[in-house]
């Protein structure tokens, strides 16, 4: 029998909570019935600011642990290159080779090369350490743990009034099983007050927790996105200026590699003078060495036999194959010529004059 009753109790208790629920809340609302659609929603905002937050500031973190590793990494290849370049500059300077100084010229090269990359390397870093310090300041700075400890303030109040909710169901079913008893009516008035100031505290709280929190979402937002616009920004200028050097290091390295590769060319390809003077270059000690005239009407074409790279400005670079229309020959073995519409000189015993070719052949000198 009291088995029997107790669980009569139970039941009685159970309907009466549900009254209640329905009373301030409509039946809704995860489970606590405390809130009416607004609350409600609230509530869920709520919710997802705190995860969407969380989640910024974990990444933000990644990052900073990320550059902060990039940065340790990339300070010891900046020391092992700089070592490298040292190294390389001591041999270019302090050896010589008897069949020639190729290696030495590009050993230099790459030594100073080397030093500039290491130098780009680290001005990258340096970018990089500027760009992850206000991710760090956001991720442990105050305005982020104050909207979270307003979330957290609020929770706790609602699990309050969850609480407050079941007393107020627990009296209501004792104040209708003692038909009106003056004490539990009075217990059952200060409970549903309670319960009241609870939803109205518990309202203000979670609206000024929701306009923290989604403050602290957007500068989040824009603050990461920017930081990560920085990082590809500082990256992608650093690579740019390392392929520039690169490039101009390959271009001195493979022209030294050619010159050395070269099939054989005219025997005194490495005693030739330098291309003529002004005065030579304009007639005025010129020669016929080549019985060719050094007037301007004397144009031939000639067919390059050996390649030729030109080591100054005022020289014309030349790939066997080529057609070059000659326009003058000096008597210190230069030829000034013009080909694929750049002019310049080349050693005239690297062409053979041709008197007749094809006029594809013509057409690709010009």
């Amino acid at each position: 029998m009291d088995a029997i009753k107790k669980q009569a109790s139970r039941l009685r208790e159970q309907v009466a909570r549900q009254a209640v629920f329905k009373q301030f809340g409509g039946g809704r609302g995860h489970g606590t019935g405390l809130s009416d659609d607004s609350e409600l929603h609230q509530h869920q905002k709520l919710e997802k600011l705190y995860i969407s937050t969380r989640a910024a500031k974990h990444y933000q973190r990644d990052i900073v642990r990320g550059v902060e590793g990039y940065i340790v990494t990339g300070s010891k290849q900046v020391e092992i290159g700089t070592k490298l370049s040292k190294d390389s500059r001591k041999y270019g300077s302090d050896n010589t080779c008897t069949n020639g100084n190729v290696l030495t010229k590009a050993a230099l090269s790459y030594g100073r090369a080397r030093a500039h990359m290491e130098k780009e390397r680290g001005n990258v870093l340096k970018a990089f350490g500027t760009v992850s310090e206000p991710l760090r300041a956001m991720v442990l700075g105050a305005p982020l743990e104050d909207a979270r400890h307003l979330a957290q303030r609020y929770d706790k109040m609602r699990q309050e009034a969850e609480a407050q909710a079941t007393e107020v169901a627990r009296l209501q079913a004792k104040a209708r099983e003692s038909q009106g008893n003056p004490d539990i009516l009075m217990k059952l008035e200060y409970a549903e007050a309670k319960l009241q100031d609870l939803k109205s505290n518990m309202t203000t709280l979670g609206k000024e927790a929701a306009s923290a929190l989604s403050s602290v979402e957007d500068q989040q937002q824009k603050l990461t996105l920017e930081r990560l616009i920085s990082l590809v920004e500082s990256e992608r200028g650093y690579h740019q200026r390392v392929l520039q050097i690169l490039d101009q290091l390959e271009g001195e390295m493979v022209s030294e590699r050619q010159r050395i590769e070269a099939p054989a060319t005219p025997s005194n390809g490495d005693s030739m003078p330098p291309p003529p003077s002004y005065e030579e270059a304009n007639g005025v000690f010129a020669s016929h060495t080549h019985d060719m005239p050094t007037n301007s009407m004397a144009y031939f074409l000639g067919e390059v036999l050996f390649p030729y790279h030109g080591v100054t400005g005022v020289e014309l670079s030349l790939s066997t194959g080529e057609y070059v229309v000659v326009r003058k020959v000096t008597g210190s073995e230069w030829a000034k010529g013009e080909c694929k519409g750049k002019a310049g000189w080349y050693p005239y015993e690297y062409i053979e004059r041709r008197e007749r070719v094809l006029a594809s052949q013509v057409s690709e000198v010009f």
